[in-house]
Formats: C-alpha cells, sequence, structure tokens
C-alpha cells in the first residue's frame, strides 16, 4: 500500500470501510450505514483506490477479504472507536456497536466465561460479536498487530512493551484427580508430585511451568505423561487414569461432579490471579472500556461462585 495523505483522507468512507469488511456484502453494509447500493458501490471503488487494493474479492458465490482486508478488519473497527470517542465520548451507548471482539483465551476461560458473556451482549450489545482464538506462540505480533484485541493471563505473565494489564478474577490452584486415586485421601507434599505421572496444559508446546521450577527448587521431577493445550482434554484424561494436574480449581471445580474428580489443595502457594491483557492504544477506545468492564463484572461472578467451596485438606 502506498504512502497516504492524511490530510486529504475523508473519514466518512470510514463507517463503510468497517460494515464492507465485516459484512462481506455491499447490500448489507449499505444498509447498516444508511447508504444506497449505488452509494456504498461508489464507496468501496474510493476505498480500493486509497488502499491500491480489491480489499474485497468474488469466491465462492460471495466476498471474500484480501490479506490486507483480513489485517485492516481489527484496525478499522478500533479507528472507528476511537473517532467516536473522541467527540462523543459522554454518549457512548453499546447498543450500537457493530464489531468483533477477538479474544485470545483458553478453553478454560472460554467455557467459563462465554456463555454469561454472549447472554449479557444479546441485551445491552446486540451488533457485538466475540471471537475467541488460542493463545499460541504469536500472541504478541497479533496484539501489536491489532488481529487480537485482548488476551487472558497471570499476573506473572511479562507484558510486551506497548501492553497493559488489569486484574480480571482472583481463582486458585487445585491437585485434581479421580475418585478412587491410590493418593486422593491424604495431603500431599512436594515429594508427592514425583511417585505420579501428571498431565499439564501447555500454549508455548515447551511444557515449562512455575510448578514445575518450584518442584526443581527443590530437587524434585515430575513426570509429565500428558501435555495438552487444553484444559478440557487434560481432566477427561484424568478422570480416566491415574494422572494428576493441578489447573484452575474454578474450572475443574465446574467440572468434578460428571467426571467424578477429587479437588485437593497443592503443597505450594495456590494463588492463581487472572489478568486481561490489552495494548495501550485500542484499550482506550470507549468500545474496549466498556467492555472490560462487563468482562471484568462477569468474571467476578463466574469466579467467585466457584471459589465459594473451599479446596480440603485430606
Amino acid at each position: 500500500m502506498r504512502e497516504l495523505n492524511l490530510a486529504g483522507l475523508d473519514l466518512n468512507l470510514l463507517p463503510p470501510l468497517d460494515a464492507l469488511l465485516r459484512r462481506r456484502n455491499v447490500t448489507r453494509a449499505a444498509a447498516e450505514v444508511g447508504l444506497s447500493q449505488p452509494a456504498m458501490s461508489r464507496a468501496l471503488a474510493r476505498l480500493r483506490a486509497i488502499f491500491d487494493d480489491p480489499l474485497l474479492v468474488r469466491a465462492g458465490g460471495g466476498l471474500q477479504p484480501t490479506p490486507l482486508a483480513e489485517a485492516l478488519i481489527p484496525k478499522a473497527a478500533a479507528a472507528l472507536d476511537g473517532i467516536r470517542g473522541l467527540f462523543h465520548a459522554e454518549d457512548f451507548d453499546p447498543s450500537t456497536l457493530r464489531r468483533t471482539i477477538r479474544l485470545a483465551a483458553a478453553d478454560a476461560q472460554t467455557i467459563l466465561l462465554a456463555p454469561a458473556l454472549v447472554a449479557r451482549l444479546a441485551v445491552e450489545a446486540p451488533g457485538l460479536d466475540l471471537r475467541f482464538e488460542t493463545i499460541g506462540r504469536d500472541i504478541i505480533g497479533r496484539m501489536e498487530q491489532g488481529q487480537v484485541d485482548l488476551c487472558f493471563a497471570t499476573a506473572a505473565t511479562p507484558l510486551p512493551p506497548g501492553a497493559v494489564s488489569e486484574p480480571l478474577a482472583s481463582d486458585r490452584l487445585a491437585l485434581v484427580m479421580r475418585r478412587g486415586h491410590p493418593a486422593a485421601n491424604r495431603d500431599w507434599s512436594l515429594a508427592d508430585y514425583a511417585l505420579f505421572p501428571h498431565a499439564t496444559v501447555a500454549f508455548f508446546g515447551d511444557g515449562v511451568s512455575e510448578i514445575d521450577a518450584a518442584l526443581a527448587a527443590a530437587g524434585i521431577e515430575r513426570r509429565i505423561a500428558l501435555t495438552t493445550p487444553h484444559f478440557m482434554a487434560t481432566i477427561a484424561a484424568v478422570a480416566a487414569s491415574d494422572l494428576v494436574t493441578t489447573i484452575s480449581a474454578a474450572f475443574a471445580r465446574r467440572f468434578a461432579g460428571a467426571l467424578g474428580l477429587v479437588l485437593l489443595q497443592p503443597p505450594f502457594d495456590d494463588a492463581l490471579d487472572m489478568t486481561m491483557v490489552a495494548m495501550k492504544q485500542r484499550a482506550a477506545a470507549p468500545a474496549m472500556q466498556w467492555f472490560r468492564k462487563l468482562m471484568r463484572e462477569e468474571a467476578l461472578a463466574t469466579y467467585g461462585e466457584q471459589a465459594v467451596e473451599p479446596i480440603p485438606r485430606r
């Protein structure tokens, strides 16, 4: 894309651009922003000239975004939110939102929070869509490029330059195993971690965790018999074997009854403080400020309910 003269840009093209990239249909995009179909077609032609790219191309009986257009989707939404906030900061109305918010999360957060979020958005922001994505090694780059709006993390997660973090909810770690496991009816010590095979969740494929660092400091090494990127797969495997795992107590408790799981307090600090991470520039948009507030409220309700019952020691 060639360098643009910002002084000569028509900001009236931003709503059509945002609608076209999301709707991928000229007629529906025109109806959303209140333009006639010919006017929207002219706007698309101007946008193609500005970006020196077709943006939307015919494929499979519809329109598909080009690679450049895919990269523009989150940026257009963020830019539109920013401009709205600049001129109408006090009049922000979530019911008028027409965009997608992308969250990088593990399946544990998706399972626990998505139902409540969807129900809330249906009432307060029916035009806002959610897209949960995997975390992965490239998460920093995806956030910097605007492909991800928010990422779930823990308080111990290092932040990339330009990122901000805020508390989301307080969880705890739980030592989880099946009912009938040989060590389910006693307190655990660090040394017990070397006696049984473990299942772990790893987003980056290396299997390195703070738990292993604590064990190593005590001269203890555990056997990792199963590593997956999914919490659900991990507790399902634990329920069907003598594997044990140390994961979110809120998530494990949600499925303890159905899968026949026992939750014990681990023999180390079990605090698990969850946070939301965003790039500072996009986090300031009114839509993101409102959504993060909604996230905090729903996370407090969800994790607070799960934390009422204490994790027993045997």
